[in-house]
Order: structure tokens, then C-alpha cells, then sequence
């Protein structure tokens, strides 16, 4: 059940950078190109958008945006608003693209011009850094696969996986716990936060990602897209334009790897 994106290796071996974008196709420059894009996020959207120990603001999409903008040789601006007043900003012209993660298939959503995703989060497996199994597409029967009940991860886990033993704990961090003390053989969640909490103190160095990246439709198959007005087609499409040619020229693996130098894919 593992459904990959089409993944580029980056200089270190061990460093995986995924690729969205068919790096055969060949796109033109389009014609119509705004003069200037007025971004719109929130500020508490680690790690790709929030404010340093200095409060100045910094993340992936900052600097995505940014790259975006030197791309296409436009002037750009970034206007910070609460989440949930990003589409009304938008339509009332506060701004012309919402970079925030905002969900396309949201009912807010309806209606807004999404470019190409620009990342996807995949969920991933971690075992105990001394286990000597890949895990590979799916667990071996009998294996104890730890869980935060009631989500996605759960459901997966025991709809393709049914040899496993599926271990429900109430929280991301009990079910971690599991891997480290070894009441459980691997946990399965998400990837970019497992990311981070792998190089955090409180993972202890116990634990490594094995198998995956799990990008199931319908599960974890959802990316995140910069938003724009609905029939903003000229200005979605410049930005898929430059998100293209920024993955081309190694912009994007720079970016990547400059956030995530733990690769969750």
C-alpha cells in the first residue's frame, strides 16, 4: 500500500527530497504574469510559517514565496492574518494567494483556483534504532504496530494491515513511548512531526523511520497549494510556473533540506 511520490536523492545518500512535478514535462513561461502578489498566512504554522525567539517571521513558505516572487521577477509582500479570516481577506482583495496550508478540499475552499502541491505529508513507520527490520510495505504478521486512537493512522493500520497487532494508545506521545520502551515493535503517524521529534531530546536517539512514505488516497494523499480567487487562473498559473522551475534549478531540494534536514519521505 505504499504510494510514493516520485522522490529525488540530494547530494547525502541517506537525504531523500520528493519531487511533485514530472521533470520530463516541458512548461513555457507564461505570458501574463502579475506585476505583484500579495501572499496571506498565519503566523503559527511551524515550520512553515512562524516568528523566531526575535519575533521576526521566517519558515518554508516564507522563504518558498520569496523564491517564488525572485522567479518571476515580481515585487512580493506577505500579510499575516488569523486562520480563519485568510479567505474572506482574500476575497475582500487583502491579498491575492493564501500560502498557509490551506486545505482545497475544505467547504470554504469551494471555489478558490489551487496551483500544483507543493508538498504532501506522508505518514511514516518509526522502530527502535536497534531493530534489525525494514519494516517494508507492511508489518510481518504478529508485529505490534502502536496508534493515536480515533485517527487516520488507526484506520489505515487496521484496514490494510490485519496480521498486525494493532496497539490504540490515547495519545501521539504515549504511542511513541511504546517504540522507545519496546511495549510496541514500530509506530505509525505522521511524518513530519516524527521528523522533528526524532533529533528531539525526547526521542533519546531510540528510534529510526522504516518502510514507507504512506501517501494512500484518501488517507494521506492530500498536499498543501497556494490558493487564489476563483478564476485567478492567470496568477495560479505563473505560480505553478515558478514552483516548477524552482524544483528544476534545485531551488525547492535547497529549501527542503534547509527545514526538514531530517527528510520525512
Amino acid at each position: 500500500m505504499v504510494a510514493t511520490s516520485d522522490l529525488a536523492r540530494a547530494d547525502q545518500p541517506e537525504i531523500i527530497v520528493p519531487n511533485f512535478w514530472d521533470h520530463k514535462a516541458v512548461f513555457d513561461r507564461p505570458n501574463n504574469i502579475p506585476d505583484t502578489i500579495q501572499f496571506l498566512a498565519t503566523d503559527n504554522f511551524p515550520p512553515f510559517v512562524f516568528r523566531d525567539p526575535q519575533g521576526r517571521l521566517t519558515g518554508f513558505n516564507i522563504d518558498l514565496s520569496r523564491a517564488l516572487c525572485q522567479e518571476l521577477a515580481i515585487s512580493c509582500a506577505l500579510k499575516i492574518k488569523d486562520f480563519e479570516v485568510l479567505i474572506p481577506a482574500l476575497d475582500e482583495e487583502e491579498g491575492d494567494a493564501i500560502i498557509s496550508g490551506l486545505s482545497r478540499y475544505s467547504p470554504q475552499a469551494r471555489g478558490l483556483t489551487f496551483t500544483d502541491d507543493y508538498m504532501k505529508l506522508p505518514a511514516r513507520v518509526i522502530v527502535s534504532d536497534s531493530a534489525d527490520t525494514d519494516f517494508g510495505d507492511s508489518p510481518k504478521p504478529g508485529q505490534t504496530v502502536a496508534v493515536q486512537a480515533g485517527t487516520r493512522y488507526e484506520a489505515f493500520a487496521r484496514k490494510f494491515w490485519p496480521g498486525a497487532d494493532i496497539l490504540d494508545f490515547s495519545s501521539t506521545a504515549e504511542a511513541r513511548e511504546a517504540v522507545k520502551d519496546g511495549t510496541a515493535d514500530a509506530h505509525f503517524g505522521d511524518g513530519l512531526s516524527l521528523s522533528f521529534w526524532l533529533r528531539s531530546p525526547a526521542a533519546e536517539s531510540c528510534c529510526r523511520f522504516a518502510g514507507g512514505p504512506w501517501l494512500e488516497p484518501g488517507y494521506f494523499g492530500e498536499g498543501m497549494a497556494i490558493a487564489t480567487r476563483s478564476g485567478d487562473t492567470e496568477r495560479a498559473a505563473a505560480l505553478n510556473y515558478a514552483l516548477r522551475q524552482l524544483h528544476q534549478k534545485g531551488v525547492y531540494q535547497e529549501l527542503y533540506l534547509r527545514y526538514f534536514p531530517l527528510s520525512f519521505y
